[in-house]
């Protein structure tokens, strides 16, 4: 009981107060430089960094499989499924690749963070209104030249217990529009570190596994559904290693195989 305390102490005395200040100290000069058009280095540079020390004070222990699978300077349709809001720190600090992220027009009135997101040229989309959404994700193909990636959550919402939703097509059809290739990313162990909808954080271990691409040359819209399925079946996976999390009560955390 007494180590349950002490992280509720830790959450609300450090790692709340440290994300709060930090955003503050890098989501705003992160504004200036992307209004001053450097938005693409300032999200590769200081954004990587927040969510990076982020994850440390969060106590994230990461690890990274299929870093192999991916092809320099190769653009792709990034699709994952969607465990918790700390997927955010989990692949915007770890995957060493490139990306705007497509996200939903609510995310705009969150202070600092949604001004971020907006000055560096991510793609918010409008999902009560379907024609915006679709026009909103096809300008993001201007975006995806010279190993410039787009995000997507295809389940189009977080899992409330942990289950892969089913997937929806946009991030499909805009791969087989495009002709680039779909990089499947598995993530695991988010969900436990801080479930949806609640502040019940603990520390915990998370793998973030990237699946070999999906090609897409000479698919055509009648082959959208296939991909979809395919891509939803892959991330769908077994977990690569036990992800229980300790007891709020233990005081160690141990993870093997972990590098960060």
């Amino acid at each position: 009981m007494t180590n349950k305390y002490v992280r509720l102490c830790y959450q609300w005395l450090v790692a709340i107060p440290f994300l709060g200040l930090s955003t503050l100290l890098i989501g705003l000069p992160l504004i200036a430089i992307s209004v001053m058009g450097f938005g693409d280095f300032g999200s590769r540079t200081l954004a990587v960094m927040w969510a990076k020390l982020n994850s440390i004070v969060l106590r994230m222990q990461v690890k990274v499989e299929g870093l192999e699978h991916i092809r320099s300077r190769q653009s792709y349709v990034l699709t994952a499924n969607h465990e918790s809001a700390l997927d955010i720190l989990l692949i915007y600090g770890y995957l060493p690749i490139e990306l705007k992220w497509v996200m939903k027009k609510e995310l705009r009135r969150v202070p600092v963070i949604g001004g971020a997101c907006a000055a560096m040229g991510h793609i918010l989309i409008d999902r009560s209104n379907s024609t915006q959404a679709v026009e909103s994700i096809q300008n993001a193909s201007a975006k995806l030249t010279d190993g410039m990636s787009v995000m997507f959550f295809p389940e189009g919402t977080r899992s409330s217990d942990g289950s892969v939703l089913p997937f929806k097509k946009g991030a499909f059809r805009l791969a087989v529009d495009l002709a680039i290739p779909v990089l499947p990313i598995t993530i695991e162990g988010t969900r436990n570190m801080l479930p949806t909808s609640t502040l019940d954080w603990q520390p915990g271990c998370v793998t973030l596994q990237i699946h070999p691409e999906l090609q897409t040359v000479g698919m055509t819209s009648h082959d959208v559904a296939e991909l979809s399925n395919n891509t939803e079946a892959i991330i769908r996976r077994q977990p690569a290693f036990d992800h229980t999390m300790p007891k709020p009560e233990d005081a160690e955390l141990s993870c093997e195989k972990i590098t960060s």
